[in-house]
């Protein structure tokens, strides 16, 4: 996980509002994403979820997808992607979606009730999305075999009064306009 690692150790930091973001290639798509640390995070992911019998990887748009896309070209799972627009097709459910930044609806196509997914994301910060995730999809009937947010931003989330767990790579946290990381394998 060096790359990981690494990468958030150098990566930059800005404010907004008095709050401190890290700006990083898989959580904002800058600086460029390197391949070699698309494909270790690949290669971590798929040592770290449960695949079996996994019928789809569904992750929200957009941070999302490039993950999934690289986890999807290395076991032929297919990837249904949650969008901020309805398309109006048949089985398409709506979700609140709340963050600490802001709220939209989100729609979710192709899973239907017995679907076994895996559900993968790019950062777990306020746990707002993540939890909307999960109900729609248990509310459909959908199995989630696994969820895997790459980075988890440190302190209380919304998925704290859950029974969701959920995997990540590496947890972190802003101090003093740096990255600290907290756990380097941290299932919380």
């Amino acid at each position: 996980m060096d790359r990981l690692r690494q990468s958030l150790l150098d990566t930059p930091i800005t404010e907004k509002d008095g709050y401190q973001y890290f700006v990083h290639p898989i959580s904002d798509g800058v600086p460029m994403l390197e391949p070699e640390l698309l494909r270790e995070i690949t290669v971590r992911i798929i040592q770290e979820v449960d695949l079996d019998g996994v019928d789809k990887i569904v992750t929200p748009a957009a941070m999302g997808i490039h993950i999934s896309t690289a986890v999807s070209l290395s076991t032929d799972i297919p990837v249904a992607i949650i969008r901020k627009r309805s398309y109006g097709l048949d089985g398409e459910v709506s979700l609140s979606q709340v963050t600490g930044y802001s709220e939209s609806e989100m729609y979710i196509n192709d899973v239907e009730a017995g679907d076994r997914v895996l559900v993968l994301d790019d950062v777990l910060s306020t746990g707002g999305t993540m939890t909307a995730i999960l109900d729609a999809l248990t509310e459909m009937g959908a199995e989630v075999a696994d969820v895997l947010a790459v980075i988890k931003k440190v302190g209380p989330n919304e998925l704290d009064d859950t029974d969701y767990e959920v995997k990540t790579l590496i947890n972190v946290d802003v101090v003093d306009g740096e990255v600290v990381v907290v756990d380097e394998d941290g299932d919380f």
